[in-house]
């Protein structure tokens, strides 16, 4: 399984694993893939430059890639104060009443935080450029759509290719048009922020409109090795693919302890039919898991949600208190229609040995109906 952009990373496989986990990411590029570390969890530079330490001491000296957060719209910028400022007190009180009538505890001594994740800030994307590229990124993606032209020119100036995910033609035109490299075709079936078209549709609409003026990468919906082989046929140079590694023993966020998380056994019963796509998340829309607190958000007595990055601030530590609570049926989880798929804990070395052989199965089958 080998294509022009594969062959141009200097990786097995066509595969680009988007992971918040390090040791998922790590594991990705070690099984001949791209991983692709999402850095909107570190608030901290100091830490994300200790994880992309790691990474280069953990990737067996292959490539692997950085994923930031990089909102262009305000309001974007100030302290975490200031902007908590901005979000109405009946917001907040709707969350506290959701959480009590959830069970969810409280935080308990050090986990408490104040405040929102500021990695959805565009000043904290920023330094995760910066800090990403003191060390040896393969690819830097941007979740959000084009980064500003100057950081393209920065990691352009570093010899690192940029990547943007786009849900329609006319942004996969404009992230060309702003100097992007690879454009990531996400269609509506994707876990996370997703636009409105299918990837059936999509994915060949892209390819068309761009010709050969940047590569394509397939994502929503990507979970086997056939679906591997639709993609390359449909035109795109490789898959780019985010919930289907939710699963994989590697799977955990810094020093948490291994084993299935409360998150992780949610996923692991749920159906591809078990999503909701809504703006509760971050305040773009965005696909998650249904669970008792998405039907929450649904019902007439729920404020709307806010704008990025104030929906984010609002729901940070009842994201927070849920994971710590252990409770499968009352979590926040981003994740695509692929989590009908997911339904076993295995290592990534043996997802990713069932992507290729079944594309080569995929493939050995319609060489068989020619």
């Amino acid at each position: 399984m080998q294509t022009a952009l594969s062959r141009k990373f200097g990786i097995d496989h066509p595969i680009f694993g988007f992971t918040p986990s390090e040791h998922v990411a790590a594991a990705i590029s070690r099984a001949g893939g791209l991983g692709v570390l999402g850095c909107v969890r570190f608030n901290d530079p100091e830490e994300l430059d200790a994880v992309l330490t790691w990474m280069d001491e953990n990737t067996d000296g292959k490539p692997y890639g950085v994923d930031v957060v990089m909102p262009a719209k305000v309001p974007t910028e100030g302290t975490a104060v200031d902007l908590d400022k901005l979000v109405p007190p009946e917001h907040r009180a709707f969350v506290d009443r959701t959480l009590a009538e959830l069970g969810v505890p409280p935080l308990s001594g050090d986990a408490a935080e104040a405040g929102g994740v500021l990695g959805w800030l565009h000043s904290v994307a920023r330094s995760h450029v910066e800090v990403a590229l003191a060390h040896r990124p393969a690819l830097i993606a941007n979740a959000l759509g084009s980064p500003p032209k100057d950081v393209i020119d920065l990691a352009h100036e570093k010899g690192v290719p940029v990547a943007a995910l786009a849900g329609a033609v006319e942004h996969a035109k404009r992230h060309v048009e702003n100097g992007v490299d690879i454009v990531i075709a996400q269609g509506y079936e994707a876990g996370g922020h997703t636009g409105e078209i299918a990837s059936m549709v999509l994915w060949p609409e892209i390819v068309d409109a761009l010709g050969d003026s940047a590569a394509v990468l397939a994502a929503g919906g990507v979970g086997s090795g056939r679906q591997v082989a639709a993609a390359l046929a449909l035109g795109a140079s490789g898959v780019w693919m985010g919930s289907y590694w939710l699963t994989t023993s590697e799977y955990k966020l810094g020093s948490a302890a291994h084993g299935p998380s409360s998150i992780q056994r949610a996923l692991l019963g749920a159906s591809s039919s078990d999503t909701v796509r809504s703006r509760i998340y971050s305040g773009k829309p965005a696909r998650l898991l249904k669970t008792k607190w998405t039907e929450a958000w649904s019902k007439p007595d729920a404020p709307e949600p806010l704008p990025m990055p104030l929906q984010n601030i609002l729901v940070s530590e009842a994201h927070q208190r849920m994971s710590a609570a252990d409770d499968p049926e009352a979590v926040a989880m981003p994740v695509g229609q692929v989590v009908g798929r997911m339904n076993e804990i295995r290592p990534v070395a043996e997802v990713m040995d069932e992507l290729v052989r079944g594309y080569d199965e995929a493939v050995e089958r319609l060489n068989e109906a020619r």
